[in-house]
């Protein structure tokens, strides 16, 4: 597995997204032992990254699974544990009755980075993302409590999630030049919206996470070649699944790009996984952006 590099470590250039695991848009849940092997595949398919967040969970009141089900998996797996990079992320609250909220203050984010070391069995985490901004708080002072939580070893490295371009130069700003690690938000073909975030990550050299990078659950990862013809032949000229394709134009489009697919199913991301040995020319990939509307 080619690497890339995220929080100055290097990963594998595709990650895994657990999310699927135990949330999805159809609420068809993969049973607790294939979802143990579906992260055992990954890692045996030298994945190294694996992306979960504490409100990952088919009720209110089962917070916290994924995140469990990503720290027994790696436990049980018959490699080397100790390498493998957690990233889980804290601000989205969901209580009785399916109320979503978000809550960056100070207090709440303390108690979730505990619950998440609880849930991960670990003294800390390798990358803490801030996974929805609060609009009732300032931004800054939002990265300013992530810093802190740094700073006591509660978090190895800062990320942020769903943000823009001005809330991505905001963290860079408190956390310190070089000290935010990461930027994950949505952008697949289906939804490129975020290509002017990713230029920003690559031109300040901080790692672009992109989450639901086939098109997310449900059936728009399955669908991407039906609904985007130039990926499906791209995939038909090199003899690979238009999956394969679409992750490979998304770590063409900048070397700090690390697309993390969600899959419930072994075989979904041992196909993806494939991807970072996938090699598409310039022309490909220029082709492939004009073909959903981003520019050179």
């Amino acid at each position: 597995m080619k690497q890339r590099t995220l929080a100055g470590r290097p990963v594998s250039a595709i990650g895994l997204g657990a999310m699927p695991l135990s949330m999805n848009n159809d609420k068809q849940y993969p049973s607790h032992e294939e979802a143990i092997a579906t992260v055992h595949a990954a890692l045996d398919a030298g994945v190294t990254l694996i992306d979960t967040a504490d409100c990952y969970a088919p009720a209110w009141d089962e917070t916290g699974v994924n995140e469990r089900i990503v720290a027994e998996a790696i436990r049980t797996w018959s490699g080397d544990g100790s390498s493998i990079f957690v990233a889980t992320k804290g601000g989205i609250t969901r209580s009785e009755g399916e109320v979503w909220g978000r809550d960056g203050s100070a207090t709440y984010l303390r108690q979730a980075v505990v619950r998440s070391l609880e849930n991960l069995g670990v003294d800390t985490i390798d990358l803490y993302q801030y996974h929805r901004p609060d609009r009732w708080l300032v931004y800054g002072d939002v990265m300013a409590t992530l810093a802190s939580l740094q700073q006591e070893g509660l978090i190895r490295a800062v990320g942020i999630s769903n943000a823009s371009v001005e809330e991505i130069a905001i963290a860079r700003q408190v956390l310190g030049d070089g000290n935010l690690a990461s930027v994950q938000n949505e952008f697949s073909p289906k939804h490129p919206g975020s290509i002017d975030e990713l230029r920003y990550c690559g031109e300040h050299a901080i790692a672009f996470l992109p989450w639901s990078p086939l098109g997310g659950t449900g059936g728009g990862a399955r669908e991407v070649g039906s609904r985007f013809s130039a990926f499906r032949e791209a995939g038909e000229h090199h003899g690979v699944s238009p999956q394969q394709v679409v992750l490979a134009w998304e770590l063409a489009l900048d070397p700090h790009v690390i697309p993390i697919p969600g899959a419930r199913r072994a075989t979904s991301i041992t196909d993806s996984a494939q991807a970072a040995d996938l090699e598409l020319s310039a022309d490909e990939v220029a082709r492939l952006s004009r073909s959903v509307g981003i520019a050179d």
